[in-house]
């Protein structure tokens, strides 16, 4: 009998790995229809009573205007002291233009597919990566805690072949799951923006920037997988990885962000990982520093700025999956099986 096949049947017929597959997916449903339900589509009504309602936010604002200039002019006349609430010309209150006032602050939320689409792929990578991070941990730390592992060894001594291929048939099943969930998240919201917003200037150039977000998408889905799976098998237990990922982001993480902050160092988000993991999905995050200005010829603050890219993001995903891979590699050949 093929060992992958058995491990690939071990890991469907599994009640925990159902049972987390299936609120991931629930968890992505409710995501289309709560943005289904929170957007609609712009009609020439909606457009028209957004120009009322930013016609009578001119109005209101020309009326306070001339209000305040009066009670300005007032208070200069009498001296009373203003504590710096009217400027000393009161001509110089005035009301904004009433190009300044657009009728697209009061239009309803709509949903714009070429605009919006690729935020969403980065909640899609997130749940579904933190799914096969806890299937990982759980379908290899099982079988040690329950000496499922030990038995399976006096079958197949190969320790590394073993690994190795509930590992494959673990990635198999993530990915079995993933690219139809995929498929179905871009023709979710294609019938959201269909529905409830826009498709229009749809490109051969957006769909492939969206192609290649979704499959960075599934990527950053198999490394977490695999960094679970590789956590559990090093420690011996699934609490092994769902204690060290905690300990990661909530202890150290947490805790190096406020000591950065603390001690102003400049681009502290570049020290957490959370900032790799978005540039990785939005192939570019840039941080500013307002703590410093770089000064333009007209006067103007520029803070400096630091580039976290897709590259380098992949660098860090590549070096630590294969650190905590390698790790778990050395356990499972160096350490007693019983």
């Amino acid at each position: 009998m093929s060992l992958f096949r058995t491990e690939l049947r071990r890991l469907t017929k599994r009640r925990f790995t159902r049972y987390m597959t299936l609120l991931g997916l629930l968890v992505l449903a409710a995501v289309v229809v709560g943005v289904f339900f929170t957007n609609q589509k712009i009609d020439a009504g909606q457009l028209a009573k957004a120009e009322r309602q930013a016609d009578q936010q001119y109005q209101d604002q020309v009326r306070w205007a001339e209000q305040e200039r009066v009670n300005c002019e007032q208070a200069k006349t009498a001296g009373t002291p203003n504590d710096g609430r009217y400027p000393d010309d009161c001509s110089v209150i005035s009301p904004p233009s009433r190009d300044q006032i657009d009728a697209k602050w009061f239009l309803p939320s709509t949903f714009n597919f070429r605009e919006t689409f690729d935020e969403t792929l980065i909640p899609f990578a997130a749940i579904l990566a933190l799914v096969g991070f806890i299937i990982g941990a759980s379908f290899v730390g099982a079988e040690w805690s329950t000496g499922g592992m030990m038995n399976l060894l006096l079958w197949r001594p190969k320790r590394l072949t073993v690994l190795f291929t509930k590992l494959a048939a673990l990635l198999t099943g993530i990915l079995a799951v993933t690219l139809p969930a995929a498929v179905l998240w871009f023709a979710g919201f294609w019938a959201v923006a269909s529905f409830r917003g826009s498709t229009e200037k749809m490109t051969s150039g957006a769909w492939q920037s969206f192609a290649l977000t979704g499959l960075r998408g599934v990527a950053l889905v198999l490394v977490l997988t695999t960094i679970g799976f590789a956590l559990a098998s090093l420690g011996r237990h699934t609490a092994m990885a769902l204690g060290g990922v905690v300990a990661v982001m909530v202890v150290f993480q947490f805790g190096l962000g406020i000591l950065l902050e603390m001690a102003s160092v400049q681009w502290a988000q570049a020290w957490l990982l959370p900032t790799y993991m978005l540039a990785w999905m939005t192939k570019k995050v840039t941080l500013q520093d307002y703590d410093s200005c770089n000064f333009n010829y007209s006067g103007e603050c520029n803070p400096p700025t630091l580039d976290i890219t897709w590259q380098q993001s992949s660098v860090l995903l590549v070096v630590g999956t294969v650190v905590i891979l390698g790790a778990a590699v050395w356990s499972m050949r160096r350490r007693d099986i019983t």
